[in-house]
């Protein structure tokens, strides 16, 4: 199947190069869970700790990416995990993942939109935070009107900063560790401070496993930009192949680094939330290095990978959105487009719910937009588990339909192990997150229905579907390799 005849299914136009699907890939997977939460994962589980949750989260990621180039390069799609899902495993399942994708950005946007207010308080104490927000959500959206080459180019540049700053702090820190910067070598010393270098044993490691896995959420945006792709078939697999060494050079080095300089019992690691921006790792390394202007530079840092993460939200929500409405799973207005290409009314719609679920934040002291908040908190691993299952589908009925492996555009590697892998290990990140509701003597209720609430309201998307439908299960040898897929 060509990708052209796909790509006249889409009705997208291709805008997005090379540079930009690498730098889309990239800026997914840096941002305030390398910046902020890295203090506080060294913190809970000592930077020994923190470096194994890290790696294995890393490894588990790297395989849903090979998974996902695989799918990618055979059938570039806006639709991405919704048309992978509905092709090789069953409708239902597509239209859940399609809706549970939608929902998190959409309400993500929200949230970047709130976090970009108190940011910017750090110049502005005394502003207006709906002024603020406005003008953000107007900026995201003018982006995304545009073209999609404006998404692309802005994300390109976004993802640029983010490099810049990681690279400079790499260099710096390494310098401080060989007293080369900032005073007296510190060597390994503390790698080996109080019970160092594993601290909190089994549960701390755990724990940081979980704060991994939320950090490395939107690196899955790749599947959704390949529909828009001008050649997915090289510039997918490039970005795909690159997303290993990004993770081990930009993550696991910047732990590395932090956990060497910083010794874990640091109290101020722990303060790890957007307003304590003076005690982000980075902010705290670049002072001790001299640099007094670090807090300024590192609030000015996460501000635009804030804002690259609503720019990214908007985009890739609106644009499943719009695939659903092609599919007949959505409302067929939402299916349009302008004359430039662009899903107006899907972006439009994703637009009044970001910015709806940002106004229910101002009121009521932001109990809805804290049940809207935490409903999307497991919807980034529902959709990882999708990816693993959907390429272990397609790679069984592309064999089970004689076809050749051969003529695969990009070809995972490590396949059934990466997809089973990824699929475990996820799972066992989900289920790891109801074990602080067990810890304090007694059961937390409140806090297992906060963690868990995007899983029954998944199912009811699934289950409703698959009942109202009647929808199977595709037996292997009936799964579509080209056309549209069934609803």
């Amino acid at each position: 199947m060509s990708t052209k005849k796909v790509a006249s299914v889409n009705n997208l136009k291709p805008g997005l190069k090379a540079r930009h699907m690498t730098m889309i890939a990239l800026g997914g997977s840096i941002g305030t869970g390398l910046f902020l939460a890295s203090g506080g994962a060294i913190a809970t589980a000592g930077p020994g700790g923190a470096l194994l949750a890290y790696t294995a989260v890393g490894i588990m990621v790297y395989f849903l990416m090979t998974s996902l180039g695989e799918l990618a390069t055979y059938m570039p799609d806006s639709g991405s995990f919704e048309t992978y899902a509905s092709r090789y495993v069953d409708p239902s399942l597509g239209f859940a993942m399609g809706w549970n994708f939608w929902y998190n950005w959409a309400i993500t946007i929200a949230a970047e939109l709130s976090a970009a207010t108190l940011i910017i308080k750090y110049w502005f104490p005394e502003s207006s935070s709906l002024m603020w927000s406005v003008l953000f959500l107007a900026i995201i959206l003018g982006i995304n009107v545009l073209s999609v080459k404006g998404y692309g180019e802005s994300e390109y540049w976004f993802a640029m900063i983010k490099i810049a700053v990681v690279v400079i702090f790499l260099v710096i820190g390494v310098l401080m560790i060989f007293g080369i910067l900032g005073g007296k070598a510190v060597g390994f010393s503390n790698f080996t401070t109080g019970d160092a270098p594993f601290h909190g044993g089994f549960l701390g490691i755990l724990g940081v496993f979980m704060a991994a896995g939320f950090s490395f959420q939107g690196t899955e945006m790749i599947g959704v930009a390949a529909g828009e792709s001008d050649n997915p078939r090289e510039h997918v697999p490039r970005a795909i192949r690159q997303v290993f060494w990004r993770i081990l050079i930009f993550y696991i080095l910047a732990i590395l680094v932090i956990g060497l300089l910083i010794p874990y019992t640091n109290p101020n690691l722990l303060k790890d939330g957007i307003e304590n921006i003076g005690v982000s790792p980075f902010t705290l390394v670049f002072e001790k290095a001299g640099l007094a202007f670090a807090a300024s530079v590192m609030n000015a840092v996460i501000l635009s990978s804030v804002l690259s993460a609503g720019n990214s939200g908007m985009y890739a929500s609106s644009r499943v959105l719009y695939s659903l409405a092609k599919r007949g799973k959505a409302p067929k207005f939402l299916g349009k487009l302008n004359r430039h290409g662009i899903p107006m009314n899907a972006l439009l719609m994703t637009t009044l719910v970001g910015m709806t679920a940002f106004l229910a934040s101002l009121f009521g002291d932001g109990v809805v937009y804290t049940w809207l908040l935490n409903a999307s908190g497991m919807c980034g691993f529902i959709t990882w588990l999708g990816i693993a299952i959907s390429h272990y589908r397609f790679r069984r009925a592309y064999v089970a339909q004689g076809l050749d492996l051969n003529d695969l555009p990009y070809r995972a590697r490590w396949f059934p192990f990466g997809p089973i892998f990824a699929f475990v290990l996820c799972f066992v990140v989900i289920l790891g997150q109801s074990m602080p509701a067990f810890t304090g003597g007694s059961i937390d209720w409140y806090g297992l229905i906060v963690t868990y609430l995007s899983i029954p309201l998944f199912l009811i998307l699934w289950l409703g579907y698959k009942w109202s439908k009647k929808s199977k299960m595709i037996p292997l040898k009936e799964c579509q390799f080209d056309g549209p897929p069934r609803r």
